[in-house]
């Protein structure tokens, strides 16, 4: 049930620790691909236990992802797949350090090793960091301190922008092309913006628990467009895109998962019970606003099966597994780009970090641009192409939510408010797109709110019924290490780790 493919395409790694000969114009594609697979997968994590997604009729045997008295083998290959993916960036890195004309590779490479090891410690906390990735040289690294990691990372990242700057002036610099560059198509100031914009996001989180050495940013700025990576996707076997591939359909035509369906609490924020966005709500769902939901953990014989396809496939579009795509909402088609930052995510992100003084900007603008920006994206086709009427709508849902500050950010009177509205509509816009890091915002600040009661209803928690947890949100703080590490690394692996107890250095 939770599993999802990362196999990749060229894979150097088949032994990690004996890695086969690549040059970096070689590596890095299939290493960017790879990583938009593993962000598939880390998507899928965030929505099923950070309130997207619940258990669909007509399955059983869900156990731990309805208890969250979670083992070390799920959600496991979070872990070692990330490492594997860093194994790719570390040996652009350790190929190209000494070669100043392949500065914009190791430049990238740093960013992108930056962006999973975030990922690792939002996960997992303290992970190998100052050891890992030396291949032969230490198969046991010890774990490094998460806070620790943190501020390296931003370090790193200010060093691979200042590799970018200076590569103008190297002579025979090699520059990175549409073909090796699947994300970015070669644009470097593109580059600089996702190292901002990451670098942001990691001082956001970070803030008051760490002390890091440079709070400033290079004047590229931050993303203002989708962050997405596209090899070259298409309907044939093993080129699809990773999340349709999971959630829509086979290259056969096939049904991919039908376990999983809408919770009933994210529901709530399109069909009117929270907010009205029926917009933003006919883009994503199955027969919106009468979509089956169910809250996580529910298993009654009323709980609606899945249909052909995904509950997060407009059922305005064509659901013959064979022909689907081109569609709005979230896995739009087999040929679809996979988003890694989206501009909303960035905006919402500027937003935050401006209403703590991080950085300046006008906090209401921000927000204003992240809802616009999650419009953009969710009516977008594969193709690049606008579906609807965003702005039109964009209108209508502050009409019809006019009095709410989780909408119209200026009739929040405090801080915290304002902290709410922006998480809460960061949250909504990262439904099923990136959920991880909506996963990441809840457990650090709590929002969006929640009713912490037993008797809270479906649309008040997206809590499971069947919940172990002891926390008084009876949600769960963390997943465990893989068993890998207790095998082969059981010197180092933290111990005494629990699911509801042991805490991200940023949690509450």
């Amino acid at each position: 049930l939770l599993a999802t493919s990362c196999s990749k395409y060229l894979d150097i790694n088949d032994n990690p620790n004996a890695a086969t000969s690549a040059t970096p114009e070689y590596i890095l594609p299939q290493a960017l691909t790879y990583t938009a697979a593993l962000s598939s997968s880390f998507n899928n994590y965030g929505a099923q236990v950070g309130g997207y997604s619940a258990n669909a009729g007509g399955y059983g045997g869900f156990g731990t992802s309805i208890t969250y008295n979670f083992s070390s083998s799920d959600y496991g290959s979070l872990f070692t797949s990330s490492y594997d993916n860093l194994e790719d960036y570390q040996a652009i890195i350790d190929q190209t350090t000494t070669k100043p004309e392949y500065s914009y590779y190791t430049a990238t490479a740093m960013i992108m090793r930056a962006y999973h090891f975030q990922s690792l410690v939002d996960t997992y906390n303290n992970v190998p960091y100052a050891d890992a990735l030396k291949g032969i040289a230490n198969l046991t690294p010890t774990y490094s301190d998460a806070k620790v990691i943190y501020k390296d990372l931003a370090d790193q990242l200010d060093a691979a922008i200042a590799k970018i700057n200076a590569g103008s002036s190297v002579l025979g610099i090699k520059a990175i092309g549409s073909s090796n560059d699947v994300m970015f198509g070669g644009d470097l100031t593109k580059w600089k913006q996702f190292a901002n914009t990451l670098k942001l996001r990691i001082l956001v989180r970070g803030d008051g628990l760490v002390t890091f050495s440079n709070k400033t940013f290079d004047a590229a700025g931050f993303l203002t467009t989708d962050a997405m990576v596209n090899p070259g996707y298409t309907g044939d076997n093993g080129r699809q895109n990773p999340k349709w591939n999971t959630w829509g359909w086979s290259y056969t035509g096939s049904a991919g998962n039908k376990a999983w369906m809408p919770t009933k609490f994210a529901r709530a924020f399109y069909d009117g019970v929270k907010l009205k966005d029926y917009g933003r709500g006919h883009a994503m769902y199955y027969q919106f606003p009468t979509t089956p939901t169910n809250q996580l953990g529910y298993e009654g014989n009323d709980v609606t099966s899945s249909p052909e396809g995904s509950f997060w496939y407009p059922s305005s579009s064509n659901r013959d597994g064979k022909t689907a795509g081109e569609s709005t909402g979230t896995l739009k088609g087999p040929d679809a780009p996979m988003p890694i930052i989206t501009a909303a995510e960035s905006y919402f992100i500027q937003a935050e970090a401006a209403l703590k003084g991080i950085i300046t900007g006008n906090v209401s603008t921000l927000f204003d641009n992240g809802i616009a920006a999650s419009y953009d994206y969710l009516y977008m086709l594969p193709d690049g192409t606008i579906d609807g009427d965003p702005a039109a709508d964009i209108e209508a849902y502050k009409l019809d939510n006019e009095t709410s500050p989780l909408v119209d950010i200026s009739l929040a009177t405090t801080t915290e408010q304002k902290l709410e509205a922006i998480i809460t509509q960061k949250w909504i816009a990262l439904n099923f797109v990136n959920s991880d890091q909506s996963w990441n915002d809840y457990r650090r600040t709590g929002y969006p709110k929640l009713v912490n009661s037993s008797a809270a209803s479906a649309t008040q928690t997206f809590a499971s019924k069947v919940s172990e947890s002891t926390r008084p949100d009876r949600l769960p703080t963390r997943i465990l290490y893989p068993p890998s590490e207790g095998s082969y690394n059981s010197t180092n692996v933290p111990k005494g780790i629990s699911p509801f107890s042991s805490l991200i250095f940023w949690a509450k």
